[in-house]
């Protein structure tokens, strides 16, 4: 039974961690609470823990998943990194909240969903946005009746960055465009349609050998329905981020599906006319740590489970193979 207040400790004093779990936890106050950070170098512990008022850094991260203190980690490493600590963490007792993509292919992730199931622990795959009330919304959009019957589904993730030292572009720690932005859209796609699709065609644009820049990527559902994806980190414009979903009544378009919390537009269209819908602009990473912690207590399904990932893991496979790359 989990204490009151659940300790989390971050595994990797990662860029995205103090606006996925730091801020989020000071929100739920008296729910969670930040007891830890581990980094490779324990100066970067110290400073980062220092800066976030997190109580304790520790040397290296098999202190931190050994800590009895801890209840869950957070783990905010690579990509290439996810499987192997968040399996030391689950066989340590510990729930794990691990960032996307899950794993680097969709081996690592089938043996991560192993190791939770042998624990008994939580595992959920950091997609924070699937959490979002608009999100649920566009969900119960799609499949309510309202579209008509599904026909085609879009997502679109493209960012500018063009730094070549960002681990986004090393294909040793699991980087590329898929990986970074793509799983998001093959994520949405998939959880809209409920189904599992076939990847019919993809086109990559590359950095380096191995490193797509860009990704196009085609898919066919078992009814008929199609869909695509498009990411990109060397996009031309600051950011562009949109889903799109198509039935035989009517059609779904949003803005900002991904970050809801900065700005969204939800919009329908069909025989009813044409609305927009609005939602709360509580942070996404705030909704997800609520979700996580609920899914400790037992009150509550995780959202993004590790069988989901692992589905979403073939399915970013497949992308590769498709475009004529290897898989991270």
């Amino acid at each position: 039974m989990l204490k009151s207040v659940i300790n989390i400790g971050i595994v990797g004093a990662a860029r995205i961690a103090p606006r996925a779990m730091v801020g989020p936890a000071q929100s739920l106050a008296g729910e969670v609470r930040v007891e830890a950070v581990a980094a490779r170098d324990p100066a970067r512990a110290a400073d980062f823990a220092r800066r976030f008022g997190i109580p304790r850094a520790l040397g290296c991260y098999e202190e931190l998943v050994a800590d009895a203190a801890i209840d869950a980690v957070y783990v905010a490493l690579p990509n290439s990194l996810h499987a192997g600590w968040s399996i030391r963490a689950l066989q340590a007792g510990k729930h794990v909240l691990c960032e996307k993509p899950i794993a680097c292919n969709a081996p690592e992730a089938q043996r991560m969903n192993e190791a939770a199931l042998g624990a008994g622990r939580v595992l959920a795959e950091a997609f924070h946005y699937r959490c979002h009330p608009m999100t649920l919304r566009m969900k119960e959009i799609v499949t309510g009746g309202e579209l008509g019957e599904l026909r085609h589904l879009e997502a679109h993730f493209c960012v500018p960055f063009w730094q070549p030292s960002r681990i986004q572009f090393n294909h040793e720690l699991g980087g590329g465009a898929t990986m970074d932005l793509g799983c998001y859209c093959v994520n949405l796609i998939r959880f809209l349609a409920g189904a599992e699709p076939e990847v019919t065609g993809a086109r990559a644009l590359t950095a380096s050998p191995q490193i797509d820049r860009f990704m196009e990527a085609d898919f066919r559902f078992p009814s008929g329905a199609t869909a695509r994806m498009t990411c990109s980190l060397r996009s031309r414009v600051l950011l562009r981020t949109r889903a799109l979903a198509q039935g035989t009544r009517g059609e779904l378009r949003v803005r900002f599906p991904f970050q809801p919390h900065w700005f969204h537009r939800l919009k329908v269209r069909g025989g009813g006319g044409t609305r927009v819908e609005r939602f709360s602009p509580e942070a996404s990473y705030v909704w997800q740590l609520r979700a996580f912690a609920a899914a400790l207590r037992g009150q509550a399904p995780v959202a993004t489970t590790a069988a989901d990932a692992v589905s979403n893991m073939r399915v970013i496979d497949a992308i590769y193979a498709k475009a004529g790359l290897r898989s991270r």
